[in-house]
């Protein structure tokens, strides 16, 4: 059965200058909270660490703060648009309200981002170097590589997307856009994949915007 999970994102200015302890500490409180713990292939891969996201916006950027707890670490991927779901990775999906596009946000525990848009899984166009700069991103980890396995380990990424990268106007934004949450690690020693709302399809793709949820921006 297809369910689409609706969310309300409040208004919280000046997300986009606040440090990772104040950006945390501010979504804990007035941050609409989203739990990452679809596992919607548990015979494939039937681990599910925890993980719990919040999101809000300000005038101008769209903010996602993830807290992750579970077994095992991997961060190999240094640089961006590269294998981001390779490593112990959160990701946002969201659609573009006007060309029937998608844009996929992964981010690894370190900070590595890869971005970029199309229409579905196979004509994906990464996002230019120079507009991923533009995505303020936060880390509770060190920016090196790192590979832990079998040890309980706790860690926290954001990332504050300007709505023009998702072809917004931050003065017109539309009512709502379709969106997901996920968390994954193909190569980690647990590999899993969760999500916020249920992908109902027989085997791992998160390039499902049919199974999106939504986002009411105003």
């Amino acid at each position: 059965m297809k369910i689409i999970k609706k969310i309300k994102v409040p208004v919280i200015e000046g997300l986009e200058r606040m440090s990772l302890s104040e950006l945390d500490l501010i979504m804990e409180e007035k941050a609409a909270k989203v739990a990452i713990c679809e596992c919607n292939w548990p015979k494939e891969a039937p681990y599910t660490p925890d993980c719990n996201g919040a999101v809000a916006r300000s005038k101008t950027h769209l903010a996602v703060i993830y807290h992750v707890r579970g077994l095992d670490l991997r961060a190999t991927e240094m640089e961006d648009n590269g294998r981001s779901w390779e490593d112990s990775c959160c990701e946002f999906f969201v659609s573009d309200p006007f060309d029937g596009s998608y844009y996929n946000f992964e981010l690894t525990c370190v900070g590595s981002l890869l971005a970029a848009k199309g229409t579905g899984r196979q004509d994906r166009q990464a996002m230019d170097p120079a507009l991923l700069t533009r995505v303020i991103r936060h880390s509770s980890l060190e920016r090196r590589p790192i590979v832990i396995t079998g040890q309980i380990i706790g860690w926290t990424v954001a990332m504050l997307i300007p709505f023009e990268l998702i072809g917004i106007d931050p003065d017109n934004l539309p009512v709502s856009v379709r969106a997901n949450f996920y968390k994954c690690g193909d190569l980690t020693a647990h590999p899993h994949f969760l999500s916020w709302n249920p992908i109902p399809i027989p085997k791992p793709d998160f390039h499902k915007p049919e199974f999106f949820g939504e986002l009411i921006l105003r």
